[in-house]
Formats: structure tokens, C-alpha cells, sequence
């Protein structure tokens, strides 16, 4: 027979796997910072294509001066098209449309053999964008709280709003896996964020209810003398290969449009892509190595509970007196 791998057993050294993480994240984040896309902080981007050569300093003080505000300005190039695009960024403040033409004509007479042109243009007001970032958290919280209710109901004979809670915070934990990937790569938050949040949500919860299910079947069949952490280990183990392998098909899908993107340098793509690869392996991990296992050690953490208070009762009831 087949030797089974002690999920339960291990959950601490998991957990402690997870916890390291965590906190290597939070240093990159300090060190990092976050990075807001204008749909959050608000602001202009400006994206132009040109042929020939640039000087990145030359460009940012030459668009400072005809717009008169602090401007970031970064030069990419696609290795594939040989096309090469200046993106402009302002912060918190709006061009509107006479300064965009009036600085469109202004580049096109200061570098005229580059032949400027003008490919896309957002804009967003400071206030509308702090309000779609709130919008954003009310959604992935309603997410979450729905999911809890989702599982507590489906799985309510293996003790359902605790296999619920637990399925949330491995979730809890990838989104935040995720995130730490836009800091370390210093991605710009943009909404590609709430998409890749939702779909980790909703991948990861996948894993975890494939595990419950079995964990259900399993209670059902096997021995009633067997242990919560036999059951639970059992049904990890017979899950196993066919979580490992979903995860590697997905991770290698994303990881194909993630370098398509870098290919064509197309960065709407690279931004859900990137994050999104991390998080499939999160998922995994929490899935198969965190929820299930503490969920476990949850439930017997109960159950001897339950069984010290009946003991206690039990000795604590006064003796019948002998007639």
C-alpha cells in the first residue's frame, strides 16, 4: 500500500512555511512601498509611440515645462515589433484636453524625426479613484462573506462555519500572496488587482472544496473509530495528484500569456498574469498543505474539548445513595 504523507501532523511546520512568507512580503513592502495605478489614485497616463531615440531625462523635463507639474516618464521597447512607447504618468493631477494637444504639438516640433504619436490616453479624477479602490475592497469582502456561507451550508455535517472559516483564510492568505507580487515586482495596483483577487477566490476555493468533499465521503465510509486527523489525511492524500496536476496545467497557461505579454510588452497583460501565476501556486499550497490540515486540528481541538467538559460533569454529579 501506497505510505501517506501526514498532512495534519505537519500543519505547524506548513503554517510555519506560510508565516515566513507572509513576513517576507511584508518586509518587501516596506521597502518597496505600494505602487497605485491612476484608475486608483487618479491622475493622467499618456502613451506614445515613436521611432529612433529618446533621452528618458531630456523628455520628463522637457513635458514637465509644457505642462507645468511633476511628471514620471518611462521609455519601454518591444524586442519583437522594435516599436518603442514613452509612457507619461502625472500622480494626482488631470491634462485636460487642450493641454494634451497643445503638448502633443509641442513634442511633435521638439522631436520631429522620433514622429510622435499619440496611442492612448486616461484620465481620472483623484476623488473617482479613491472611491472605485473602496469599491473594490467592498466587493472582495462581499466575496469572502458569501464564500464562508457557501461552504458553511455545502459542508454543514463536517462541521460547515468552521471548514467555512478556515477556507477563508488560506484564501485570505493567497490574495495577500498576490498582492506581494505586485509589490515585488512593483506592478502598479490597478483593477487587474480585484480580477485577479476574484479568480483566485474562486480557483483556490475549487481545491479546498474538492479536499472537503472527499473529506465528507470519507466520514461517511471509513471505520467510525478512525480519527479526524486519519480521515482528513486520507482524503488529502487521495486528492493529491489530481490538485497537483490542475495546478501545473493552470500555472503553465498563465505563465505562457504572462510571457506573450512581456513579448509584445503589453502590461495590462503582464499585470494579471504575474500575480496570478503566484497565486495558483499559493492555492495549491493552501488548499492542499494549511486549510484541511488546521481545519482538522480545529475539529479535534473540539471534539476533546466537548469530551473533557462530559468527563468533568460526569465526576462532578453527585453519587446515588444506597437505599
Amino acid at each position: 500500500m501506497k505510505k501517506e504523507i501526514n498532512f495534519v501532523g505537519n500543519a505547524k511546520k506548513y503554517l510555519c512555511v506560510t508565516l515566513a512568507v507572509l513576513v517576507f512580503g511584508i518586509v518587501c513592502n516596506i521597502i518597496f512601498g505600494t505602487q497605485l495605478d491612476i484608475s486608483f489614485k487618479g491622475g493622467t497616463l499618456l502613451k506614445y509611440t515613436y521611432v529612433g531615440d529618446l533621452d528618458e531625462q531630456s523628455v520628463s523635463d522637457f513635458i514637465g515645462q509644457q505642462l507645468g507639474m511633476e511628471v514620471e516618464v518611462q521609455l519601454s521597447s518591444n524586442d519583437l515589433t522594435k516599436d518603442t512607447n514613452l509612457l507619461t504618468v502625472t500622480a494626482t493631477e488631470d491634462i485636460s484636453l487642450e493641454q494634451s494637444t497643445a503638448l502633443d504639438e509641442a513634442l511633435t516640433a521638439q522631436y520631429p524625426d522620433q514622429q510622435l504619436v499619440l496611442s492612448n490616453s486616461n484620465s481620472l479624477n483623484p476623488s473617482m479613484g479613491r472611491l472605485f479602490f473602496i469599491k473594490c475592497l467592498v466587493a472582495i469582502l462581499l466575496a469572502s462573506i458569501f464564500l464562508v456561507i457557501y461552504v458553511a451550508l455545502r459542508f454543514r455535517k463536517i462541521g460547515g462555519w468552521t471548514a467555512g472559516v478556515m477556507a477563508v483564510l488560506a484564501l485570505l492568505n493567497d490574495v495577500l500572496v498576490a498582492y506581494f507580487a505586485f509589490v515585488v515586482f512593483q506592478i502598479p495596483l490597478n483593477d487587474n488587482f480585484v480580477a485577479v483577487v476574484l479568480s483566485i477566490l474562486g480557483y483556490s476555493l475549487n481545491d479546498t472544496i474538492v479536499i472537503y468533499d472527499r473529506i465528507r465521503e470519507n466520514r461517511r465510509i471509513m471505520d467510525s473509530k478512525c480519527s479526524i486527523a486519519e480521515v482528513v489525511n486520507r482524503s488529502i492524500n487521495q486528492s493529491f495528484t489530481r490538485t497537483l496536476n490542475t495546478s501545473i496545467c493552470t500555472f503553465i497557461a498563465i505563465a505562457t500569456v504572462a510571457v506573450v505579454g512581456l513579448i509584445f510588452n503589453l502590461d495590462s497583460i503582464i499585470s494579471f498574469a504575474v500575480p496570478m501565476m503566484f497565486g495558483v501556486i499559493s492555492g495549491f499550497y493552501t488548499s492542499v498543505f494549511l486549510c484541511s490540515p488546521l481545519w482538522a486540528r480545529w475539529q479535534q481541538h473540539i471534539l476533546d474539548k466537548n469530551q473533557a467538559n462530559k468527563a468533568q460533569k460526569k465526576g462532578s454529579s453527585p453519587k446515588k445513595q444506597k437505599a
